[in-house]
């Protein structure tokens, strides 16, 4: 039975309380059956994979994950997009899975996007919603439009133009996981694999 989970994310350390709240179901599932949920952030995504890397060969006693952003639409290649990518060693492939490979399509940020009432509460007065892409399959939505939608939607809020390392953290612990899961499939991909990891015969939401 898994003992530890480490998952390694692509983001600032400022990141790693929002991402504790929004993995909250699975870290509780973990406290229930005595398992270790530890989130190790790092600033690039070559960065993160390094540290997976180095986590595989050297913590062999926890199961080990990956969370970057894919930059990209999920055309199922993105798995093979990590094992291509410059900083990967193919002697790591006989220690993991791909289910322990995961993505956020195409950033974090597009997480946001699944739960705009959240995005409207945060924000407040002089939030423009309208400024952010309609596309409710929020993976299709390019990372260049995300950005530029957050950015121009809250210009004018009282709190200012969006800042990832200033607004980020704070969203992720408001949205809500199950609007975020059904408009992205990955973010659902991940909850069932950590879940999965964990106790077998527990699934996701």
């Amino acid at each position: 039975m898994v003992r530890e989970i480490r998952l390694y994310f692509e983001g600032n350390k400022k990141l790693r309380q929002g991402f504790r709240r929004f993995l909250q179901s699975p870290i509780d599932l973990a406290r229930q059956h005595s398992v270790q949920f530890k989130l190790i952030a790092a600033d690039s995504k070559a960065e993160a994979i390094r540290d997976f890397m180095t986590a595989v060969c050297t913590h062999s006693t926890s199961l080990n994950f990956l969370l970057v952003d894919s930059d990209c639409p999920d055309k199922g290649n993105l798995i093979a997009s990590i094992r291509e990518h410059a900083n990967w060693d193919a002697k790591v492939d006989a220690g993991i899975r791909d289910g322990q490979l995961h993505f956020m399509v195409q950033v974090m940020e597009t997480w946001f996007l699944a739960d705009r009432d959240t995005l409207q509460n945060y924000y407040g007065k002089r939030f423009h919603g309208n400024r952010l892409a309609g596309n409710p399959k929020v993976e299709e939505i390019p990372k260049g439009d995300i950005i530029q939608g957050l950015e121009e939607a809250t210009r004018d809020s009282p709190k200012g133009k969006y800042h990832k390392t200033k607004h980020a953290p704070d969203l992720l612990t408001q949205i809500d996981m199950s609007k975020v899961c059904s408009a992205a499939p990955s973010a659902q991909r991940l909850i069932d694999s950590l879940h999965q990891s964990i106790s077998p015969e527990n699934r996701s939401l």
